[in-house]
């Protein structure tokens, strides 16, 4: 086992274009950066976090769409104390928040 993974299942939600989503598809292996918290009364991120995101049974997911999928993390910094079920964190491509996800199982 790699000790250097934090793998978790998730629920894994792409928000709807309209709503500041993407307007493509990610594929399944997609490395968006994962927050867990903001700066109080702010949209400002107080870290990113690196992790890739596999999918279960489909290559694709589409704005809108969610799908239960492995998410692997990189065992960097404090990322551990926000590995619980029931957590949940946001996706986001440089500033933009896209998505969002839940921890399902550890």
């Amino acid at each position: 086992m790699n000790t250097d993974l934090i793998i978790i299942k998730a629920k894994f939600k792409l928000y709807r274009t309209g709503i500041g989503g993407r307007k493509t598809s990610i594929i399944s292996g997609y490395r968006p950066n994962h927050v867990f918290e903001y700066k109080e009364n702010s949209n400002d991120f107080i870290a990113t976090y690196i992790g890739d995101v596999n999918f279960y049974g489909q290559e694709f997911l589409s704005p809108g769409e969610s799908i239960i999928a492995t998410v692997r993390f990189l065992r960097h910094g404090d990322i551990e104390r926000f590995i619980q079920i029931g957590r949940i964190w946001w996706i986001h491509e440089g500033r933009n928040k896209i998505g969002e996800a839940e921890i399902i199982e550890i």
